[in-house]
């Protein structure tokens, strides 16, 4: 099996809150992260696609249309937006790294004309990311 990467950024605002806590219980679990005036994040996202490669093209997965599916399907959603106000695919979500990537894999999951999705990545800061693999 051969696998394919695809990188892209984008910019989004979060608070991050349970609805369900006050502002004392979600500000002791979030410290900073669940001010009312939320907060922002340069996040990087990376989509894996593995499977063999057609004979007649020498592609697993034509890169320029997975570039546009991910832009069709999780950027142009999620850009310059709010994710707890903005993005439909992420309401009634707590929009935590790990909620992100797995909602992201929601968003691209059958829409690849080819290959398979293996994993989707989600970089909050360099340093924290989280990962999914449809388990």
């Amino acid at each position: 099996m051969v696998y394919v990467t695809r990188r892209e950024v984008f910019s989004s605002a979060h608070i991050l809150a349970n609805p369900n806590w006050g502002a004392e219980q979600n500000s002791e679990i979030y410290g900073k992260c669940a001010n009312s005036n939320g907060h922002g994040h340069n996040y990087t996202l990376e989509v894996v696609v593995g499977g063999e490669i057609d004979i007649n093209t020498g592609y697993l997965i034509d890169l320029k249309i997975l570039k546009e599916i991910i832009f069709t399907e999780v950027i142009s959603k999620v850009d310059h937006k709010h994710l707890n106000y903005d993005v439909d695919f992420m309401k009634n979500l707590i929009p935590t790294t790990e909620n992100l990537v797995v909602a992201i894999w929601g968003q691209l999951v059958n829409k690849l004309p080819s290959g398979k999705l293996i994993s989707v990545k989600i970089f909050e800061t360099e340093n924290n990311y989280a990962e999914y693999k449809g388990e």
